[in-house]
């Protein structure tokens, strides 16, 4: 690992709760319940698929829930460009509403083909949802139908969200400053 530090909070727990609620609202009109798939991108989606999918009893919403990972960072903080599947999901998607969860929207490289992928797989409809949505760095076109946060060009950790695997439990999203040495 570099030598870093946690920067600043960005977004506080409070502040992720009250955007979840939100979207979870959002999805909830949108979707139909009959045969709703949603799929996480490990592994930063899993503590966003988790608070997502509590809020949709609630709606009359019981989806079937899957992972996949996909990789193009590997173990640095830039993405490689090519994406790798590294684990499956095991969901029949032939007409299937697939919402796919993901913690963040970056290059668009992940979401524009596991997107791809899914309708491949004979899906109905795919939609995205993303946590926080960076579009600095965004090297497709892609822009997600539900997103939790705007975020300007910060390596981010927290909620889910890792620097080398670490930093996930933290309630909120923090910036992460790297220094040399």
């Amino acid at each position: 690992m570099r030598p870093h530090h946690i920067h600043e909070v960005l977004f506080t727990r409070e502040q992720i709760q009250e955007r979840v609620h939100a979207l979870i609202e959002e999805i909830a009109a949108d979707c139909e319940a009959e045969n709703l798939v949603m799929l996480g991108i490990l592994r930063g989606s899993f503590i966003f698929l988790a608070d997502l999918v509590r809020g949709f009893a609630a709606h009359d919403l019981h989806p079937r829930i899957d992972f996949i990972t996909l990789s193009s960072y590997g173990g640095g903080t830039e993405s490689r460009g090519q994406v790798e599947i590294t684990h499956d999901t095991n969901e029949d998607l032939r007409g299937a509403d697939v919402v796919i969860v993901d913690d963040i929207l970056d290059s668009g490289r992940t979401l524009a083909f596991a997107k791809r992928l899914f309708l491949e797989r004979g899906a109905r409809s795919v939609k995205t949802c993303v946590l926080l949505d960076k579009k600095a760095n965004r090297a497709v076109r892609m822009e997600a139908d539900y997103a939790g946060f705007p975020v300007d060009d910060f390596f981010v950790v927290g909620y889910g969200l890792d620097y080398d695997n670490r930093y996930r439990e933290l309630p909120y999203i923090a910036n992460v400053t790297f220094t040399d040495g």
